[in-house]
């Protein structure tokens, strides 16, 4: 699918401000870049980062005062296959190296104090991807998508007390649950097609059958339809703006659509 996206960032520093940015779609096998432009304040020095294994791009500047950043691309993401239930499940001594990371707990996502839920809850689904996807169906069914609830701190933890959240929070949650049945889960960042409303969107990816598979935790949007920016342990990985002091969100706007 060809997909049309473009983000609009308009904030405020009062200082010049170190930032690191993350909005420009990943390089990768499973998505081609037709075209693309990133525009940003006139005199910006711009330092750019790839990460060789995930195509993912982020670039350093310094900004100050009020400033605009647009992100405009064209992406390709071919066909993206849904999660199978057949989807096995793999040994530790079996997966890649760079996988291994993501079966360890993180800061947002505490997944040594799910085990024994996780394993209670879950032990007589079959391993693999029945497991994820019976993940995916007890989030729909215990949490409420409500603004408001968390804020940047709330940890997967909270969200379990809370059993309401945001995109952020339902991923968190997500990927505690999965790496607490031994399952490697990475946050995603992503552009999602028929998100309403339109935003950055947090998913989340799991490792089976030797690759990764993309799920939406809230399934709010179309896996056919995402365009993947980042991914990261959570989401202190994956944040789209990142600055060395404070910065005002004076606007924000979001579009992805079809491309012909």
């Amino acid at each position: 699918m060809k997909l049309s996206i473009e983000a609009r960032l308009r904030y405020g520093f009062d200082n010049p401000t170190q930032v690191i940015a993350s909005i420009e779609a990943a390089r990768s096998s499973d998505q081609t870049i037709l075209s693309e432009e990133l525009v940003l304040p006139e005199g910006a020095l711009l330092l750019r980062d790839e990460d060789a294994t995930t195509g993912e791009r982020r670039f350093r500047t310094v900004l100050t005062g009020e400033v605009e950043i647009t992100y405009r691309a064209v992406v390709d993401n071919g066909v993206r296959e849904l999660l199978q239930p057949q989807a096995r499940q793999m040994a530790w001594s079996e997966l890649p190296v760079d996988v291994l990371p993501y079966l360890l707990p993180s800061r947002f996502s505490p997944s040594d104090e799910f085990m024994r839920f996780a394993q209670r809850e879950f032990h007589e689904i079959a391993e693999g991807g029945a497991r994820v996807l019976a993940v995916l169906d007890w989030l729909d069914e215990h949490l409420d998508y409500v603004h408001g609830v968390s804020h940047a701190r709330t940890t997967a933890e909270q969200t379990f007390i809370d059993r309401a959240g945001v995109c952020r929070d339902f991923s968190h949650l997500g990927i505690t649950l999965t790496r607490a049945l031994n399952i490697p889960a990475r946050a995603v960042s992503a552009y999602a097609l028929d998100l309403n409303p339109p935003d950055f969107h947090a998913v989340y990816e799991v490792f089976l059958d030797g690759r990764w598979w993309l799920v939406d935790a809230t399934r709010l949007a179309p896996i056919e339809g995402m365009v993947r920016i980042a991914s990261g342990r959570d989401a202190a990985d994956i944040a789209f703006l990142t600055s060395e002091y404070n910065a005002r969100c004076l606007e924000q706007s979001i579009s992805v659509m079809r491309a012909a």
